[in-house]
């Protein structure tokens, strides 16, 4: 079984847990997910099968959409709400206080990494460090903010839906809007709505998907990799790329721009796999031909 499942994953469950369990409904050993989410949040969690697990970077890539709830005032270690509590201050903010300040973090801003996080320093994951109470110094990374939007401002809590870059974290996006407005905040609720092409409307609840509608649910590779322009190869040129040759006919291309990925299929519309035009001509960088 190979392809994309469009899964949502509730509250309560890990990534993993997902992964096991969509493991044992498809009978298929590889199975990956496309960026970890929290226990505590739900939302949409695209699921490779086979040899769907080969494009997982490439999903993982896609810009996203978040709500989100904060709640001002509290500070956690974690920056959400499962952590201790290491905080605790009045609000004295008005809306418009609110609103100036998240509108502050719309762009091209630099972000540090919660210590609860998987990103690894020296070889070791930050949430091992974290949980000796070890803290070291994060280096900020460069992310996007495309758009916030408030949704409701209830003091102390203020949801909002924002849609950023890979690599973002909401938890330590509220922790900062809590810093700027001077008395604190921790994420209390997140639920991702979109991944790339992957949204709520229409993915499935993981306790809903089972064996006997699994292949109702199965995005077959090449639509999952919707956002990359087709191209057609004849026939000939098969058992080259297969092969890993570069091709350098001039017939094969014309028409394609360099240091762009293209979904690459046969005439016969066999999809052949992932290819780039370089400088020394076109190869397939990522084999996904299934006989």
């Amino acid at each position: 079984m190979d392809g994309v499942i469009n899964v949502y994953k509730l509250v309560g469950m890990t990534s993993f847990d997902v992964v096991r369990k969509v493991r044992n409904i498809s009978n298929t050993k590889k199975v990956g997910h496309t960026g970890t989410l929290d226990p505590e949040a739900s939302g949409v969690l695209p699921i490779c099968i086979g040899k769907a697990t080969k494009i997982v970077d490439y999903i993982m890539n896609e810009d996203k959409i978040y709500k989100a709830k904060l709640k001002l005032g509290i500070v956690t270690d974690t920056y959400d709400k499962e952590g201790n509590i290491i905080e605790n201050n009045e609000v004295n903010v008005s809306e418009e206080e609110i609103n100036f300040v998240i509108n502050d973090f719309i762009g091209n801003i630099k972000q540090i990494p919660p210590m609860y996080s998987a990103i690894k320093v020296k070889g070791k994951r930050l949430y091992d460090l974290a949980r000796k109470g070890i803290e070291i110094e994060r280096k900020p990374r460069d992310i996007t903010i495309h758009y916030i939007k408030i949704l409701n401002i209830n003091i102390p809590y203020v949801d909002i839906e924002v849609f950023c870059s890979k690599g973002t974290y909401i938890r330590s996006l509220c922790y900062d809007i809590g810093k700027k407005l001077n008395c604190g905040a921790s994420m209390w609720a997140l639920e991702r709505i979109k991944t790339g092409g992957f949204q709520v409307h229409n993915s499935i609840e993981i306790d809903k998907l089972d064996k006997t509608n699994i292949l109702n649910y199965l995005i077959p590779i090449d639509e999952a990799l919707y956002k990359y322009d087709k191209i057609y190869l004849d026939i000939k040129y098969k058992n080259l790329v297969l092969n890993g040759v570069v091709l350098k006919d001039y017939n094969v291309l014309k028409n394609l721009h360099k240091d762009k990925i293209y979904r690459v299929y046969l005439q016969d519309n066999s999809f052949i796999g992932l290819g780039k035009y370089s400088e020394y001509g076109f190869k397939i960088i990522k084999l996904l031909f299934r006989e």
